[in-house]
């Protein structure tokens, strides 16, 4: 049995993704669906709405056969790393004989094209990429404008003119982009696909349509309302009564601030040269942010990323320092090398029957050991040990009354649907 893959984070699983899941079956012809899904925190370097439990549930539910975890490491990164863990994750399984995202144009072939040029960083690529950088844009303005050079260089040399002024810079563009770059750069054997994301863009932060919205229009309206009413249209039943139960017990979804406190004793306690050791903190940032401190009106995380932000560090950077002050991410974990070559488990997070053959088969096919659980493993690896840890520190955050979950980790067996 074959299955497709899909990278997600599900943040929470709306009917945009459900609509995305019955596609990517359809097109593939593929009957079993496995899901990389990022932990706690996510790439953007923000907390989860919801534990990666609840929205395992979500995604079995929805759909999925197979769940397994995206490591830290990976699902906060920028998108290179995002997508190499990904796409590694889903190679490894022996089972996933291809994989499918959205894309704003629903067009491939310029995307392919684009990785091969770029997936070996010639040394043209990396002059052209530093050259802009150095005209003070950000790395993702920086990287995207060095892109297109190459790319219509290429298409000008090779009389191709078709999907001339194709934008890479567009959100899900770019993902697939580092999708399709991480495919060459591994080797891998599995067959990309694309379908079009219709109806909601993925910086929308206003529903423009009576049952598909962005996940960033449902998570504000989810934040800014007390009522589950307000994205009953846009979420599966299955998701919305996930949230009722949440909320009958208590659990109010997550946010930057409900770190602000563990956040703000390690800024304020860290001196510069210590802060300076945290992955992304590069280009002077510890000294911005030990100076912004001292003129915060009030210490909240919005506050802060507020007084941070410049152009050349955009607000996604930003949060992914932090994150990486918050969990304690070092450098010397983080090196391209340890990078490249740290996707060492499949964690499995959830699975339906069908997913439990899948499983079965993958005792046969997979290239990494399986884990279910952390607490069977003697001697866990760097990247285990951080995703044990960003669990501790997220469900110490939303649950500081019943500081036993922080080790659900050790506790929570895989979801079955």
């Amino acid at each position: 049995m074959n299955a497709v893959g899909l990278i997600v984070e599900y943040n929470p699983f709306h009917n945009g993704h459900l609509h995305h899941l019955q596609q990517s079956k359809q097109l593939t012809e593929r009957d079993a669906v496995v899901a990389v899904m990022s932990g706690h925190f996510l790439q953007r370097g923000e907390p989860a709405l919801l534990d990666k439990w609840t929205r395992t549930k979500m995604a079995l539910q929805g759909g999925c056969d197979l769940v397994i975890e995206l490591p830290v490491a990976y699902a906060t990164s920028s998108a290179e790393w995002f997508a190499h863990g990904s796409i590694a994750l889903l190679q490894a399984t022996g089972v996933v004989d291809c994989f499918c995202f959205g894309t704003e144009s629903g067009q491939l072939t310029p995307l392919l094209q684009a990785a091969k040029l770029v997936s070996e960083e010639s040394p043209q690529f990396k002059q052209q990429l530093e050259s802009y950088l150095n005209l003070g844009l950000s790395y993702p303005q920086a990287y995207s404008s060095a892109l297109h050079q190459l790319y219509d260089q290429n298409s000008s040399a090779n009389n191709a003119n078709e999907e001339e002024h194709f934008r890479f810079d567009l959100p899900n563009h770019t993902l697939g982009l580092h999708y399709l770059i991480a495919k060459e750069r591994i080797g891998s054997s599995m067959t990309p696909y694309t379908i079009t994301r219709e109806k909601a863009q993925y910086h929308d932060e206003l529903p423009t349509d009576l049952a598909i919205a962005s996940a960033t229009a449902i998570r504000k309206l989810l934040l800014e309302h007390s009522s589950l009413d307000v994205i009953k249209p846009y979420i599966p039943s299955s998701t919305y009564h996930l949230l009722v139960a949440q909320q009958q017990q208590g659990i109010t979804p997550m946010h930057w601030e409900n770190f602000a406190t563990p956040l703000f004793h390690s800024l304020v306690v860290s001196s510069s040269d210590n802060l300076a050791t945290y992955r992304e903190i590069e280009e002077g940032l510890q000294h911005r942010i030990k100076y912004c401190l001292r003129s915060l009106p009030q210490y909240t995380l919005e506050q802060l990323l507020l007084q941070l932000k410049t152009k050349r560090y955009t607000r996604t950077k930003l949060q992914r320092a932090l994150l990486a002050i918050l969990l304690q991410h070092q450098k010397q974990h983080f090196q391209r090398e340890q990078l490249a070559s740290g996707i060492q488990y499949i964690r499995v997070l959830g699975f339906t029957e069908r997913g439990q053959a899948l499983l079965k088969q993958m005792k046969k096919t997979a290239t990494l050991p399986i884990i279910h659980s952390p607490a069977a493993i003697a001697k866990p690896s760097t990247y285990l040990e951080l995703d044990i840890a960003a669990t501790a520190a997220y469900m110490l955050a939303r649950s500081p009354e019943q500081p036993e979950l922080s080790l659900m980790d050790y506790t929570q067996s895989p979801i079955r649907v």
